[in-house]
């Protein structure tokens, strides 16, 4: 079959057009460290304002890996009137229910299922429950498996507080 020259011209320069036009090609940004995703999220400022509080920045910053269940910032607006201000100004309570919502290592969510418990940064342990989703202490898990370069983090509802 014999295509005429200018046919065959049109076919070629419409397909490079289309394939021009396409645009450069997307590429997944590489994962960040937890803080960085946190922040960048939008919705853990007050976990990022209360992290700067407690000096826990740089630690979490660091090479890890860990484990993070964040509250978002409806999370803190649950607390009770005042519990948050007055967390900040002590910052070693605020130490201690911060680094009681991290566990030592990467926990996915495949790995989180299997466990009744997890023993945190902060020495105690949380009661994981996986019946009817899953909660660590009181707060449900609403997001899991944000992968960072040093860990992941896991969304959760309400700021879990240590015995």
């Amino acid at each position: 079959m014999h295509v005429p020259f200018t046919r065959l011209a049109l076919a070629l320069g419409t397909v490079a057009l289309l394939v021009g036009s396409a645009g450069p090609v997307q590429t997944a940004e590489p994962p960040k460290d937890i803080v960085t995703t946190a922040v960048e999220a939008g919705s853990f400022t007050t976990l990022a304002k209360a992290l700067a509080a407690a000096g826990l920045v740089e630690t979490l910053k660091g090479p890890g890996p860990f484990t993070v269940f964040a509250p978002t910032d409806d999370a803190f607006a649950k607390l009770p009137p005042g519990t948050l201000e007055a967390l900040i100004a002590d910052k070693a309570k605020l130490t201690k229910v911060l680094t009681y919502h991290v566990v030592p290592g990467t926990v996915m969510a495949a790995d989180v299922v299997k466990l009744s418990s997890a023993k945190t940064v902060q020495g105690q342990s949380v009661t994981i429950d996986t019946r009817g989703g899953v909660k660590v202490d009181n707060a449900n898990v609403v997001k899991t498996d944000i992968v960072a370069t040093n860990g992941v983090i896991h969304v959760i509802d309400a700021v879990i507080l240590p015995q």
